[in-house]
């Protein structure tokens, strides 16, 4: 998938844990989960504005885009 979720990232700069960012953001554990490790479809505006108000970040620095090589 061309778009890459770095949210393990920028988790690992702020020091924070999954448990921590999912009570901040009142989000599951299973969906932050989905959405970290890179499985998650889609992600809704507000819940990548929770996010990013919890890490003190923007969303480019959670989400970015890479081309995909054809062969």
């Amino acid at each position: 998938m061309p778009i890459i979720v770095n949210l393990d990232v920028m988790m690992a700069k702020r020091k924070m844990s999954l448990n921590e960012l999912s009570e901040k953001v009142d989000l599951t554990l299973s969906n932050l989960s989905i959405l970290k490790t890179g499985k998650a479809k889609a992600i809704r505006f507000s819940t990548l504005e929770a996010i990013c108000k919890a890490l003190n970040c923007q969303p480019a620095d959670i989400l970015e885009y890479v081309e995909e090589v054809r062969s």
